[in-house]
């Protein structure tokens, strides 16, 4: 198979629905430009992300869009022949979503809404029940939502249902409770950098991680968007700064060369662990 190119968006996005989806349509006309035919987008692109994990304030929380919201289908055009993953504040009923949607231009191949949740955003958010892989023109793709990645089992879950491409949208903050006077040496950044990585190694597929920047209320987000090979080898990045990171790469092919020798998944032994449920 042809190399396929792989954006991942490091980026600030805040409450402004306008201003967020002409950012949106910036970089994914940078991302079409370097020749991307992947473009990984933010947690809470649409919307931005909780001010506060803590104490959420009820009266300042992200927008919530529904499923067929027209911003979404706004997001799919911009895609064109592009595939684009990016988060949202998604409402169903009286309950709201962390959620993720993966478009092109012929409208939605997938979604996810965030299981795992950290401290208070259960307060403000339902959370999702399942993990699935969806086929997309550059090959079969699941997605995780910042504190899902902190669990093997949600990527695990994807490859085993066949997922190639391990998209992980974040905004991931600096520690909460220790923050350190330099974002390098910040625990929650290290820990970051080491669930993309390892994720991508002990699965053999391609990871592609995107995160938030900048502040939103008491919140630090970290940046370090990454591509990462199924050796764990991370293969572009941006830092802690904005941008945008582009990695090139036979997606098959490197994860049939991790695989040659040791597979995995292949090689799991599900009936000798222990029931987690």
């Amino acid at each position: 198979m042809s190399p396929t190119r792989i954006a991942v968006v490091a980026a600030h996005f805040g409450r402004d629905l306008d201003f967020d989806l002409q950012r949106i349509g910036t970089l994914i006309e940078h991302a079409r430009q370097d020749g991307a035919q992947l473009l990984v987008l933010p947690d809470a692109a649409l919307g931005g992300y909780l001010a506060d994990l803590r104490q959420p304030d009820p009266d300042a929380l992200p927008p919530a869009l529904e499923r067929d919201h027209p911003l979404l289908a706004k997001v799919a055009a911009l895609a064109g022949e592009m595939v684009v993953c990016v988060g949202y504040c998604e409402l169903d009923g009286d309950k709201r979503f962390n959620a993720a949607v993966c478009v092109h231009g012929d409208g939605v191949l997938g979604r996810h809404r965030k299981v795992h949740q950290p401290l208070g955003e259960a307060a403000v958010y339902a959370p999702g029940d399942s993990f699935a892989a969806f086929d997309t023109p550059v090959g079969r793709i699941g997605m995780l939502i910042d504190y899902d990645k902190t669990f093997p089992e949600s990527a695990r879950s994807l490859a085993v249902d066949g997922a190639d491409i391990i998209a992980c949208l974040s905004a991931w903050p600096t520690s909460i409770t220790n923050r350190s006077p330099r974002m390098a040496q910040d625990r929650q950044s290290r820990l970051f950098d080491l669930y993309d990585c390892a994720r991508a190694a002990e699965n053999q597929v391609v990871l592609a991680s995107s995160n938030q920047t900048g502040t939103m209320g008491g919140m630090r987000f970290l940046g370090q968007a990454k591509v990462v090979g199924p050796g764990g080898d991370i293969l572009a990045r941006t830092w802690s700064k904005a941008g945008i990171a582009v990695a090139e790469l036979d997606v098959a092919a490197e994860i049939a060369t991790a695989r040659r020798v040791l597979h995995h998944l292949t090689e799991l032994k599900p009936e000798t662990y222990r029931s987690t449920s």
